[in-house]
């Protein structure tokens, strides 16, 4: 027996009735042959880990556009605390915590530089529009590795889809990455707001404090705690009705005094503009894009749709890069006498 085939046996005599089993995948929509020492979510993982969308993620914004401390949050470090949150549900809640853990490493693999501020940019500019959830399904599809995708299983890209508070997934293990997503968001980027100067931890609403805690780490105890005492041996994944009104009740907050009323929103016009004249720039341009782009449009796709891929997948010090070299003058341009 393989240690694959061993660790599929202890998920089918071990895992909730209610968990998702390696062995019971619907499979890749290019069938390999399976390895000898990783199940198949444990390898959705590892090709995640290792894709360069993954490692772009380290520079592209959460919340803040080049934040002036070294500790704000990035892409990458927001999608590591979900993951840890997420399997800290499923693990105690005796779900598939491999299926877990690969959908929460991927969840935001498709998310613009500049944060949600570029992707209403996309969104705007494309005539198809450009949500980023699909946009990770589209990377791990079809961009990634020369164009052949990432390959990975039905269970996990379902999962990636449908992260989004609007939509409902299939299994209990992408609902607990669902609910762990805001769990991590909302609460580091509180941490992340105050210590930027934009709030103090004294103007978080009393009556949610109250319920969840003053810390950032008890907040998340008790939304962890609350989810897993009202989850076990059930079929779904929830909380304490007046511990989920709290949690609604700082995601409230922080939209209305940070996400859509903060100063580092002052930029904001900046973003739209740079990625305007980017996205401009190439569907002029088209044959300037990276060759594995200029082939996509060969082979018939969108030209507005690869060059959102192209825009889409860049970091936030990249796009800064490319816009100053082809729209910023030279000092040979000054020195000419312009």
């Amino acid at each position: 027996m393989t240690i694959r085939a061993r660790t599929e046996n202890y998920e089918l005599n071990n895992l909730s009735s209610y968990a998702f089993r390696s062995s019971e995948t619907k499979g890749r929509k290019n069938p390999c042959d399976p390895c000898d020492v990783r199940t198949d979510f444990q390898r959705d993982r590892d090709r995640i880990t290792h894709s360069k969308a993954f490692r772009r993620l380290m520079h592209k914004t959460q919340v803040f556009i080049f934040p002036d401390s070294d500790h704000c949050r990035t892409r990458l470090t927001h999608t590591i605390e979900v993951s840890q949150i997420s399997r800290a549900i499923s693990r105690a809640l005796k779900l598939n915590d491999d299926l877990t853990e690969a959908i929460a490493l991927g969840h935001d693999l498709g998310h613009t530089p500049f944060g949600h501020i570029g992707e209403e940019v996309l969104n705007k500019l494309n005539p198809r529009g450009f949500e980023h959830n699909a946009q990770s399904v589209r990377i791990c599809t079809r961009l990634e590795n020369g164009g052949r995708g990432l390959n990975l299983t039905s269970e996990v890209l379902e999962g990636i889809f449908n992260h989004r508070s609007k939509f409902a997934p299939k299994t209990l293990e992408a609902k607990v990455v669902q609910i762990s997503d805001k769990i991590a968001y909302v609460n580091h980027d509180i941490d992340d707001a105050v210590r930027a100067g934009l709030i103090k931890i004294s103007d978080l609403p009393k009556n949610c404090i109250e319920v969840l805690g003053n810390s950032a780490s008890e907040r998340i105890n008790t939304l962890i705690n609350s989810i897993i005492v009202n989850s076990i041996d059930e079929n779904h994944v929830k909380m304490d009705e007046n511990v989920e009104e709290a949690l609604k009740g700082l995601r409230a907050f922080m939209f209305e005094n940070v996400y859509l009323d903060g100063e580092h929103l002052k930029n904001s016009f900046k973003v739209e503009h740079t990625l305007r004249g980017l996205y401009d720039y190439y569907i002029d341009n088209p044959k300037n894009m990276p060759s594995e782009y200029v082939l996509m449009l060969e082979a018939g796709e969108e030209l507005p749709v690869i060059v959102c891929d192209y825009v889409a997948g860049m970091t936030d010090r990249y796009v800064s890069k490319i816009y100053s070299e082809m729209f910023m003058p030279t000092d040979k341009i000054w020195q000419r006498g312009f």
